[in-house]
């Protein structure tokens, strides 16, 4: 069985991206559930409704998020209403969303669970991601043995120690948040694969995803400046194709996944 992972995607640039190039991978690999990270698609911060909706019409079976989730005001209710978009499952009780969920496969009738998790290394203080997914795998894998992680995280150290700590529990241990691809993938010993960071779904010429003049301005200066992404040039779309064996929830193998189209 085959999972598709899409990495964050940033701005309207992103989404146009996304809807040009996802749907010629789903069809080249028969994926089975297409997992793709939203945080940023609304103006490179955030989820809208509309936005939502764009990306499940580019083929999206689930979209997770991460620190930037609740940028936009309505993402409170689209979170409430949509259980296919989660946030991290390690936000305190009492937030909006769920964190986690068991989904259907678009081949072979299987289940997938997919978990969302946010890293505390440089960045919010949220409860403990390690044993949060303790947590949901005592639920969950009694329902599916196929079960796959964005861990949304800053620090390489732990995202490669959560995919430690799981290794052989999980089908997939993948990291978003930095927008850079890392050259990492590997299955574990236990059976898990790993990407340090599966790469952004954006403007190729920028700063992770947004337009460069800002971001030199604001790291030489120390003032503020609005960050948007680039409304046209070349993309970027990247991700990870996973094949796992259904029965055992166990990877075969992780491929990166890096494609390119420009956009007037």
């Amino acid at each position: 069985m085959v999972i598709i992972h899409i990495g964050d995607v940033v701005g309207k640039i992103g989404r146009k991206a996304l809807t040009a190039m996802l749907p010629k991978l789903m069809e080249k690999h028969n994926a089975g559930i297409v997992v793709v990270n939203g945080e940023n698609a609304a103006g490179g911060n955030g989820i809208t409704p509309p936005v939502a909706d764009s990306i499940f019409a580019a083929g999206a079976d689930v979209i997770t998020t991460g620190n930037h989730v609740f940028a936009q005001k309505q993402a409170e209710e689209l979170l409430r209403r949509d259980s296919r978009i989660l946030r991290p499952a390690n936000y305190p009780p009492g937030v909006p969303g769920e964190g986690a969920g068991v989904f259907p496969s678009r081949t072979g009738g299987f289940q997938v669970g997919v978990i969302n998790l946010c890293g505390r290394v440089f960045m919010r203080e949220l409860d403990d991601p390690f044993r949060t997914a303790d947590d949901i795998l005592t639920w969950m894998r009694q329902e599916t043995r196929i079960v796959l992680i964005d861990f949304h995280a800053e620090a390489t150290s732990e995202k490669l120690a959560l995919s430690r700590h799981l290794d052989g529990r999980v089908s997939a241990c993948v990291g978003t948040h930095t927008h850079v691809q890392t050259a990492d993938e590997q299955v574990l010993p236990g059976g898990t694969a790993h990407i340090t960071d599966v790469g952004m779904t954006g403007a190729k010429e920028s700063i992770i995803g947004v337009e460069i003049e800002p971001v030199l301005r604001r790291f030489r200066t120390q003032m503020p400046a609005r960050f948007d992404p680039p409304e046209s040039g070349t993309t970027i779309l990247c991700g990870v194709v996973l094949e796992i064996d259904p029965e055992t929830g166990r990877a075969w193998s992780i491929e990166r996944i890096h494609s390119e189209q420009t956009f007037g």
